[in-house]
Order: C-alpha cells, then structure tokens, then sequence
C-alpha cells in the first residue's frame, strides 16, 4: 500500500467511526444487554421473600415463559392477521395514488403528493388520539351518522377494534410508502413510457406492464418495513386501551413486553419476549425477501 492509499485509508475510517460508534451504542449495545437480561432471573432470600434480592442465570426458563403464556401468543396471532390485511390494502392503496400521481398533470401533483404524504408526520400516538375521538360513541360523527341510518356500530368493540387501529396506520403510512414508490417512478427512464405510447398502448397497459414490474424493488422494501412495523405496533392499542375493553395487557407483543417490564416489574421475562419478537420480524423479513428473491429468479 503506498503512502497515498494509506492516507486515504485512515482518512476513510476516521469518518466511519463516529457512525460505527453509534452504531454499536444504540444498535448493538441495546440488542446484547436484552440477550444478556433475558437469560438471568431475580431470586428472592430469607423469610417471605423479604432478605434481598440477586440475579442467577436461568437459561432458557424465560423463553419457555413466554412461549406458554397465551396472552403474549395469542397477541402474536392478532397482529399476524392485522398485517395479512392491513399491509395489502396499504400498499395497494398507496401503489394506486402513486401511479395516479405518476400520470397526473404537473400542475396539481405537488399539491396532492404533499396532502397525501401529511398524516406520516403525524406522530403515532398523536393520530391515535384524533381517531379516538372519531371512535368514542357520543362524540364520533362517524358514530352519529351510522345511528341515523340505524346502524349500530362500535369502532372499539372486541370484534372491529383491531380494523379501527388497521385504519389508523393505513392512514398514517400509505402516503408515506406512495412517496417511496413515486420516487421508484421517476427513476424510470421517460424513453419507455414514449416507445410504449408510439406502440400503442394504453395507460392502463403502461401502468400494468412497464411500471409496476419496474418499481417492484420499491414494493418489496416497503412491504419488509411494514412487516416490521406491523409486528412492533405498540402505539395505536396503548393510547386505545383505556376506550376500549377489548385491548388486554397483551394485545400485542410489544405491549405485552411493555406491561410485563414496567407494570408487572419482570424485566427478564420481558427481555425475552423483546428477543422472541425480534426473531419473529427477522425470520419474517428474510423469508419474504428469499421468496420474492425467488420469485423474481422465476420470473426471469
């Protein structure tokens, strides 16, 4: 190595290292330490519990915890079905208004790119309480008018609460994944939409078979973040708890850690459901990426 590429060298990890710090402090660090707690139990000494507490190594006792406590696997059931749904119509939702922004005039597009992407910057437990409203009988105008047409309906009720919190975050995160798939959009070169055009296809043909293969990358990265997102809802159903009966201390796992940690004070067990959920959205995440990897292989 000469002098030069030596230099260049140093100069490079001089600038990675304040990233690797982080990285290793807020990433890595984090991950270790809940591994770490996961695999301990407190015991108790003396009489009635009441000598002192310490830490002993439980092996894998935590992991079995969890794994037969059917509230923290039930919870696991529910937001897989809330993703099996939700995530489709979003992304559908969202391809569908970026295609349209993708063929609308230029006139407008900025206009409704920014209204359709707004609800993202909405904090989470923000959006949940303005839909809280709108679901709360008696102050819901949604809630009025289904009475007038008498329709009885209860947006917090055990069988439609988990759709009313699926609603939430559609609205928060379509325009959010629209925006991704927009910018997928506009890398695709001009020249295919006017050899298509001089071909005569129409824009329905356009869309089907030159820009929905093209963003299919986008598509496929939007949907592993939603699956991650899905498995780690945690905000809609904390800030809904208290309107509705239906969500329990485990209606989700992440909630079911969060309760299990700070108000049934068993942080070991909770590390370990935070470790069993972190491998879920993994497994999940690569197994999706190897089939539609697959897939694509296929298709080729």
């Amino acid at each position: 190595m000469t002098r030069g590429e030596a230099r260049n060298a140093r100069a490079a990890t001089g600038f990675l290292l304040p990233f690797l710090a982080l990285f290793l402090l807020s990433f890595i660090a984090p991950i270790a330490y809940a591994l770490y707690q996961s695999l301990l139990k407190t015991e108790r000494s003396g009489p009635l519990g009441l000598g002192g507490t310490h830490e002993v190594f439980a092996g894998l006792e935590n992991y079995t915890h969890a794994l037969q406590d059917s509230t923290f696997t039930a919870g696991f059931g529910r937001v897989l079905l809330f993703g099996a749904v939700q995530i489709p119509v979003m992304l559908a939702l969202a391809t569908a208004l970026a295609l349209l922004l993708d063929a609308a005039s230029a006139r407008w597009v900025g206009f409704f790119r920014t209204a359709f992407f707004l609800p993202y910057g909405v904090p989470g437990v923000i959006a949940s309480i303005l839909w809280g409203f709108l679901y709360v009988p008696g102050i819901s105008p949604f809630v009025e008018m289904a009475g007038a047409v008498n329709w009885d309906v209860d947006f917090l009720s055990r069988g439609a609460v988990l759709w009313s919190i699926a609603n939430i975050v559609t609205w928060q995160y379509a325009g959010y994944n629209m925006l991704v798939l927009v910018a997928q959009l506009k890398a695709v070169p001009g020249e295919l939409y006017e050899a298509a055009r001089i071909d005569g296809a129409s824009a329905w043909q356009v869309a089907r078979h030159i820009k929905l293969p093209l963003i299919r990358p986008a598509l496929v990265l939007t949907t592993v973040f939603s699956i991650i997102g899905t498995l780690q809802l945690f905000a809609e159903p904390l800030v809904l708890q208290p309107l509705s009966n239906a969500i329990d201390s485990g209606y989700t796992p992440n909630l079911a850690a969060y309760n299990e940690a700070f108000k049934g004070n068993n942080h070991n067990i909770a590390a370990a459901e935070a470790v069993l959920l972190a491998l879920v959205a993994c497994a999940l995440s690569f197994g999706f990426l190897k089939m539609t990897g697959r897939a694509g292989k296929d298709a080729e």
